[in-house]
């Protein structure tokens, strides 16, 4: 019989305690100096082929944990070193670690009261912390955990359709996530029309009924829409008002950076993602609305899971609160992180991240080899090496790009950074994206030194 335990019941704990050391040891183990592992694709995949088969005929037990864990740690890259900075990819408190560890062993499955009592409680909790930070003079407003932005921007369009109509277009900024694009196509609406905020933005409402995507904080650049006219235009016109504030809402917990998000309050619908900048654990979404009867077109009935005399007897319905059935109990883990931080720790950490890369892009700027694109909003930092440009202008734009990609490459298939790309007005950038809340504008010096070194050897072995 193989050593399983279950991670519930009388013997769960002692079952849990005897396999966490395993994790831990594995995460002790990585050996490595850097933020991701060396030699690309092929040797991670390589790492992967020489565990053998998954599903032998025969189990290994609990010893499955140790012979994957160490594999899994060393082929992953490490969000808490201050070098692995390409996306919007933040460091997690072991605190809200720790509580990911009691959801999965108490597995509560938030589409039904009877299977998540005090879950359904605990997310009742957060959910009115998230509608109070976007809405605090709404009367009524109200908020639902979601997977991150890209699940909130599809809430975001669905809840304008299902109030304007089914031929409700979309209107966005042109730094608009993808995922706007995405949620456009699942809900069967036009493709969304790109305009210059604002200027743009009243001949396109003309055309008919719109929701309009504002962008506050955009995955590349960090940048934030005019929002303050963008919902006076939006509100003179009728329109949906979503604003994709996943990165930047966290800018709300801070007094000094707040203003950056002035007009956010008129928005109809808001995206948030403490994934990103709020060191959760992915999946930490939410989705705020000014008004809770907004959500009313997700309410659906399962008498399994919301008979209505249960409701009548005052057992909470869960079903309208998501577009999914099953679904983690996301909400303890953020609970845990927003007590173990609260409103000053969160605005702490958050003017910290900025105030690091307002510092590093003071140092980009100073730097002989390396251009720097624009002071940062938030906490991003757009870098192109010089050189990139000497290329461009002897061999053209493409070469120049080329250039950049390749030090990118490089530096992440040698293990030394996880440094992430965009792309400005058709010129490629390398871009740090600082969620660290404990790094130092110092950590970064020696990594812009690198790119800058690495550049010219780049150029070296260009076509």
């Amino acid at each position: 019989m193989l050593d399983l335990e279950l991670a519930g019941g009388r013997q769960g704990a002692d079952a849990l305690g005897a396999l966490v050391p395993v994790v831990l040891d594995a995460l002790r183990s990585r050996a490595r100096g850097g933020p991701a592992p060396a030699g690309g694709p092929a040797a991670v995949a390589a790492s992967m082929a020489q565990l053998g088969d998954l599903l032998p005929p025969r189990g290994s037990g609990s010893a499955a944990l140790g012979e994957l864990a160490e594999a899994f740690v060393v082929g992953s890259v490490d969000p808490a070193h201050p070098w692995c900075a390409a996306h919007l990819h933040c460091p997690p408190l072991a605190v809200t670690a720790a509580a990911d560890l009691l959801i999965s062993a108490l597995n509560p499955s938030m589409d039904s009261w009877d299977q998540a009592p005090i879950a359904s409680e605990v997310e009742r909790a957060v959910t009115g912390e998230f509608a109070r930070l976007c809405f605090p003079s709404a009367a009524a407003p109200d908020a639902l955990i979601t997977s991150g932005g890209t699940e909130s921007n599809l809430l975001g369009l669905l809840l304008a359709r299902e109030r304007l109509g089914p031929a409700v277009r979309p209107v966005c900024g042109a730094n608009a996530h993808h995922s706007v694009r995405r949620a456009a196509w699942q809900l069967g609406l036009p493709e969304p029309e790109p305009v210059a905020f604002p200027g743009e933005l009243g001949q396109a409402l003309r055309r008919g009924p719109s929701v309009v995507v504002a962008t506050a904080g955009s995955t590349d650049t960090g940048e934030i829409d005019p929002l303050p006219e963008i919902a006076e235009i939006a509100r003179r016109h009728g329109a949906w008002l979503h604003i994709d504030a996943a990165y930047g809402g966290a800018a709300l917990y801070s007094q000094r950076l707040r203003p950056l998000l002035a007009g956010l309050e008129a928005a109809d619908s808001v995206a948030l993602d403490l994934h990103k900048l709020g060191w959760q654990p992915i999946a930490s979404g939410a989705l705020a609305v000014a008004a809770e009867e907004s959500l009313r077109p997700l309410a659906f009935s399962a008498d399994y899971l919301n008979a209505d005399d249960d409701t009548a007897a005052g057992m909470p319905d869960l079903l309208g609160r998501s577009l999914h059935t099953s679904r983690r109990a996301d909400a303890f883990r953020i609970a845990v992180g927003l007590r173990a931080l609260g409103r000053d720790g969160m605005a702490e950490w958050v003017e910290r991240c900025c105030a690091t890369a307002a510092e590093v892009a003071q140092h980009v700027g100073a730097h002989p080899a390396l251009r720097l694109w624009r002071r940062p909003t938030l906490s991003t930092v757009l870098v192109r090496p010089v050189l990139a440009d000497r290329v461009a202008a002897e061999h053209g734009t493409f070469a120049g790009n080329d250039l950049v990609a390749r030090v990118r490459r490089h530096l992440l298939a040698d293990g030394l950074a996880v440094v992430g790309r965009a792309r400005v007005d058709g010129s490629l950038w390398l871009k740090l994206t600082l969620l660290h809340p404990q790094a130092k504008p110092a950590d970064y010096l020696p990594l812009l030194d690198l790119i800058a070194a690495r550049a010219p050897l780049r150029a070296a072995v260009a076509p």
